[in-house]
C-alpha cells in the first residue's frame, strides 16, 4: 500500500481511483486514511481528485475518506444520478458496496445538494453534514453568457488542453479571480501549507476538463431548480460560509440555513469569498475538526 501523509501537497496525484457497479448505477471514488467513514463531494469544475483536496484541506487524519466523482463528472456517468435525490441515493448505494453502515459527508459548493438529499432520504445513516459555500434554496439568477461558451468549448479535448496550458503558464493569475481582496490574496499565495493546496486543486479543473463539462452543466441547472426541505434534516449539520462569497451570497443562504435547519451550527468566515476553505483555512479547520469529533 502507497505510503503518504494528510500533509502532502496534492494526496489526489498519489491516490488511485476505482470505479463501482452499485445498485443504481456505476460510480467512480478514492479512498484515503482509516477510521470513520467521511465521504467527500466536490463542487463544479470537480471530481474524486478535487474531493481529495478537499478533505486533505479542512479535516484531519484518522477518518477513512471516500472521495467520489459526482454524476457527470470524470468516470462517473450521468445517468448514475442527474437530480440531487438520485445522487443522495448513489451515496446510500455506495456505501452498501463496501459494506459501510454509516458515514459523515464533508461537501462544498455544488456538492451540497446530494449532500443534503443524503441527509434527508437516509438520515439514518448519516452520521452529520459539513456544507461549505453551498446554497440552501434556488438562486434566481441568469448564467453568463461568457460562462456558457466557456463550458462548450471546455467540452472539447483541445480546447481544454489549451486552457490548462494557459492556466499553467500564470496559476496566480487563475488563483486571483477566485479572491479579490489582495491582502487575503497575497497571503494565501504566501502560505506554504496552503498555496500548494489550492494550486493543486486549481490545475486540477484543468485536468481532463472536458470530462467534467458535463457534470458542471448538470450542477448549474440544479442551482436554478433544485429546492430542499431542510426543515426535515434531523441530524446535525455545520454551514460554513464566506461573508463575502460573490456566488452565493452569506446573507440570504445562511438566513435560510438558520431559520431551517433544526440546530444548525453555523460558522461564518469573516472576509471569505466562494474559496474560503483555502485563504481561511486554519480557522475553518478548527470549527469543522471539532465538529467532526463530535459527530463523525
Amino acid at each position: 500500500m502507497m505510503k503518504y501523509k494528510m500533509e502532502d501537497p496534492d494526496l489526489s496525484a498519489l491516490v488511485s481511483p476505482e470505479k463501482r457497479n452499485t445498485a443504481v448505477g456505476e460510480i467512480e471514488f478514492a479512498e484515503m486514511g482509516e477510521g470513520p467513514a467521511v465521504i467527500a463531494l466536490h463542487g463544479a469544475m470537480g471530481g474524486y481528485d478535487q474531493g481529495l483536496i478537499l478533505a486533505q484541506t479542512v479535516a484531519e487524519s484518522g477518518y477513512r475518506f471516500i472521495a467520489v466523482s459526482r454524476p457527470g463528472y470524470l468516470g462517473t456517468p450521468l445517468s448514475s444520478g442527474k437530480s440531487p435525490e438520485a445522487q443522495g441515493d448513489l451515496m446510500a448505494a455506495l456505501l452498501d458496496s463496501l459494506h459501510i453502515s454509516h458515514a459523515g459527508v464533508l461537501a462544498v459548493s455544488g456538492g451540497g445538494p446530494a449532500a443534503i438529499q443524503f441527509g434527508l432520504r437516509h438520515g439514518d445513516r448519516c452520521r452529520g453534514l459539513v456544507l461549505i459555500s453551498t446554497y440552501a434554496d434556488k438562486m434566481d439568477m441568469r448564467i453568463p453568457f461568457s460562462f456558457k461558451i466557456a463550458t462548450f468549448l471546455a467540452g472539447f479535448p483541445r480546447c481544454a488542453a489549451m486552457f490548462r496550458k494557459k492556466a499553467q503558464k500564470d496559476l496566480k493569475a487563475v488563483a486571483r479571480r477566485s479572491v479579490r481582496d489582495p491582502e487575503i490574496f497575497q497571503e494565501t499565495v504566501n502560505d506554504p501549507e496552503i498555496w500548494p493546496l489550492f494550486s493543486a486543486m486549481l490545475l486540477r479543473t484543468y485536468e481532463r476538463m472536458d470530462q467534467r463539462m458535463e457534470g458542471t452543466k448538470n450542477d448549474t441547472e440544479t442551482l436554478l431548480t433544485a429546492s430542499f426541505p431542510l426543515e426535515k434534516l434531523d441530524l446535525p449539520v455545520l454551514v460554513v460560509h464566506g461573508t463575502q462569497d460573490p456566488l452565493l451570497p452569506h446573507d440570504i443562504h445562511v438566513k435560510m440555513f438558520g431559520e431551517r435547519i433544526p440546530g444548525v451550527e453555523i460558522f461564518s468566515v469573516e472576509g471569505g469569498e466562494h474559496v474560503a476553505v483555502f485563504t481561511h483555512r486554519e480557522e475553518i479547520r478548527e470549527k469543522v475538526s471539532a465538529f467532526m469529533q463530535r459527530n463523525f
